[in-house]
């Protein structure tokens, strides 16, 4: 198993160890660039990270892409004597989606007075509930132990807004969140109908596709922003394509759109598992939980910012053990398969 051959029941959990490492210093990094954590560095609003992080997330896209050869199994495009590689109608509209979910990711470890954690068990917790809706619009069948871990995971969200001010999010933040979850439940619903297959060249298709239009499309949307509108929000979109390419943090943002794009790669190709998404679907979220988990810690120590609440902390740990019945699960469920005549 390999990233250019994705194949097997396991290759999941290799997927999941690549989101981690990317999650965890992408989210921490964008914390500390947002909160004016750098030596003499003043904070960055969030939307002045998006056009530098957007185009470093760009280049790592069309690495990839070139590195694992995947090009070719895209739907191709005759213009004149070449063949060019271009997504279809539903392909591209899931690229909208996720260029939706890109944007609204780094925002939302931008806000003040909202710790990394909390806010990603909001959006994580969010997407798990919509796991089992879309298995039953798509008529997939979620196996026992999917429904556990399941179950594990919504607990988590539930401990997490049980805390004493759970609730104290911004309406800006709010809505980052709602954007972010109808991305994800018009994304995930193609992914089921389109891309969910035990041939490995169909995830490859859609893969490539998708990817085609999601990063360049959210550089142009930021980039025609910047051009033509006003106001604060745009005036800081601007400000990513002009001021803040000589601050101190470019370097930062740079790496913070490496990283996004490494937890976009292997976020989809858990995503893309042939399994219900009741099953891929958490093994993603609980990832990126344990990468909070770590990011929060890791900025505690560095920086001094506040420990996670024991609420918080918690809540990941119903977290990781949905990851311990879902990876025991999915090995039982391999081995009868196995066995059976």
């Amino acid at each position: 198993m390999s990233l250019r051959n994705p194949v097997g029941d396991n290759a999941i959990w290799f997927f999941a160890f690549g989101y981690f490492a990317c999650y965890a210093p992408y989210s921490g990094l964008t914390k500390v660039v947002s909160g004016g954590m750098l030596d003499g560095v003043a904070p960055v609003a969030g939307p002045t990270l998006l056009p530098v992080a957007t185009a470093s997330s760009l280049v790592v896209m069309l690495v990839f892409l070139t590195a694992v050869k995947w090009w070719g199994y895209a739907t191709q495009a005759q213009v004149g004597s070449l063949s060019l590689p271009v997504p279809t109608k539903w392909t591209a509209l899931s690229g909208v989606c996720t260029a939706a979910i890109l944007t609204t990711t780094t925002l939302a470890y931008t806000f003040e007075g909202v710790s990394i954690l909390f806010v990603m068990l909001l959006m994580r917790g969010g997407v798990l509930i919509l796991a089992p809706v879309v298995d039953a619009m798509t008529g997939r069948k979620s196996r026992w132990f999917t429904w556990i871990g399941l179950l594990c995971a919504f607990a988590a969200l539930i401990v997490a807004f049980a805390e004493d001010g759970g609730y104290a999010i911004s309406v800006a933040c709010a809505i980052d969140i709602a954007i972010y979850l109808l991305a994800y439940l018009i994304r995930l619903r193609f992914m089921s109908k389109l891309a969910k297959s035990h041939d490995p060249d169909v995830m490859r298709r859609y893969f490539v596709e998708e990817q085609l239009l999601s990063v360049p499309l959210t550089l142009v949307l930021l980039g025609v922003a910047a051009l033509i509108g006003s106001g604060e929000f745009l005036g800081q979109i601007r400000a990513g394509f002009t001021t803040h390419l000589a601050s101190g943090a470019v370097l930062a943002t740079i790496a913070i759109g490496v990283l996004s794009q490494g937890t976009g790669i292997f976020g989809t190709l858990i995503y893309l598992d042939k399994r219900e998404n009741t099953f891929s679907v958490p093994v993603n979220r609980s990832s990126s939980i344990l990468a909070g988990v770590v990011a929060s810690f890791g900025l505690a120590a560095i920086f001094g910012t506040k420990l996670p609440s024991a609420w918080q902390l918690g809540a990941a740990g119903l977290v990781i053990g949905a990851i311990v019945v879902l990876s025991f699960g999915a090995v039982i469920d391999t081995r009868r398969r196995a066995a059976a005549p």
